[in-house]
């Protein structure tokens, strides 16, 4: 049996390398059977519902559903042989995944879809040409339809793998995630190191502070940086992080996470746009990070069809530049941090991140110190940090 923190090492490593990268949008064609409702509800959620309930992940759901081995076999071999048509066609069309990837992604919804103790057989079983135990019953933690509905939207419609499962293995959590909700990224891991590195251990005093995740979607970076903070702190009292977003239904699933891992105490939630939510503790945050829109305006089109067709357009735009929130971003913090209270934001890398450093340097002059870009997994400068200036 393979261990479950292995199995969700091979599929952050699978996604880090496919990446999520900008390329040409196109339609894949539409074979028939099987009718399926549009999934493409993220681009339609409004802003302004009053209460979203957070969908249950895949892996979560108890397994209330069964099949024959023979029904699950037919759903597998179908499924294969929809990924298997793809070949390297998306990859051509925007750099979205290929037949391997899409199979590998087959075998991850599997996992999910299939109680841990029982997939070394199942699996084994499904692969087997032998008529055997054909009329074996299956526990599911969803129904066959569904399983049909929700493949055909992941190939034909490109909608992100994450949210037909419901979840994205990220660091060491494994974040629920849906429509309305931006995908947490494998670079923006590097927020949480740089603010280990960084912030928590040259200025031990941050530990114990206040901090803000502005923009937080699903919550990712708010509930790293309480654990990162909790751990350095070791016997003594720890920080607390508030959480903002604009998106009711990113404060929803950001919440979910936060009392999946327990973190109430330390994890506030609260829903407004970046330091609007904070006016009561302005000039008092120990740190501020983010993983704010950045990407220019006229660039959303041509993103790989998975992002630019199905996640938020919210947490994607930047603006005419896609600098437009990480100014924002800055000016805010010149005021929201107390004096050493550290920053840092996620760019779209080098000449935004240059951009922002010249902007810092010039229109801010005297606000920030020790300010510096650092590089993400493939050497693109990606992220802007400081420390605010400590009075004189």
């Amino acid at each position: 049996m393979i261990a479950l923190n292995q199995l969700r090492h091979e599929r952050l490593m699978e996604l880090r390398v496919s990446g999520l990268c900008c390329g040409v949008y196109a339609k894949f064609m539409r074979p028939g059977s099987h009718f399926c409702p549009n999934s493409k509800s993220g681009s339609s959620i409004s802003s302004s519902s009053v209460e979203v309930k957070p969908k249950i992940p895949l892996y979560l759901r108890p397994p209330s559903f069964s099949a024959s081995l023979s029904e699950l076999k037919k759903w597998h071999r179908w499924a294969k042989n929809l990924a298997s048509s793809v070949g390297s066609s998306f990859v051509r069309l925007d750099n979205g995944p290929d037949s391997t990837l899409l199979r590998r992604e087959l075998n991850w919804l599997l996992q999910d879809l299939l109680e841990l103790q029982h997939h070394p057989v199942i699996l084994s079983l499904l692969e087997s040409d032998s008529n055997e135990n054909v009329d074996t019953s299956v526990a599911l933690k969803a129904p066959l339809e569904e399983l049909y509905c929700a493949w055909r939207q992941r190939i034909e419609e490109r909608r992100p793998f994450q949210y037909v499962v419901g979840c994205q293995h990220w660091r060491d959590l494994v974040l629920s995630v849906q429509e309305g909700v931006l995908i947490p990224r494998p670079e923006t891991e590097m927020i949480i190191d740089i603010v280990e590195r960084v912030a928590l251990k040259t200025t031990p005093k941050l530990v114990h502070g206040l901090w803000a995740d502005l923009g937080t979607g699903s919550g990712a970076i708010a509930i790293a940086t309480a654990r990162a903070l909790a751990t350095h702190a070791h016997a003594h009292a720890h920080g607390r992080v508030i959480a903002t977003d604009l998106s009711p239904v990113a404060v929803a699933v950001a919440g979910f996470n936060v009392q999946r891992y327990g973190l109430q105490d330390m994890v506030e939630v609260r829903k407004g746009s970046w330091f609007e939510p904070l006016k009561d503790i302005q000039g008092k945050l120990a740190g501020v990070v983010s993983n704010p829109p950045y990407i220019p305006s006229g660039d959303i089109p041509g993103l790989q069809a998975e992002v630019g067709q199905h996640e938020p357009k919210l947490a994607l735009d930047g603006g005419i530049t896609g600098t437009t929130d990480l100014l924002h971003l800055i000016d805010g913090a010149a005021s929201m941090l107390k004096p050493g209270g550290f920053f840092a934001f996620e760019t779209n890398g080098d000449k935004q991140c240059e951009f922002l450093l010249n902007y810092i340097e010039n229109d801010k002059s005297g606000s920030f110190c020790n300010v510096h870009p650092v590089s993400d997994f493939d050497g693109i400068q990606r992220f802007v940090l400081g420390f605010r200036q400590r009075m004189v």
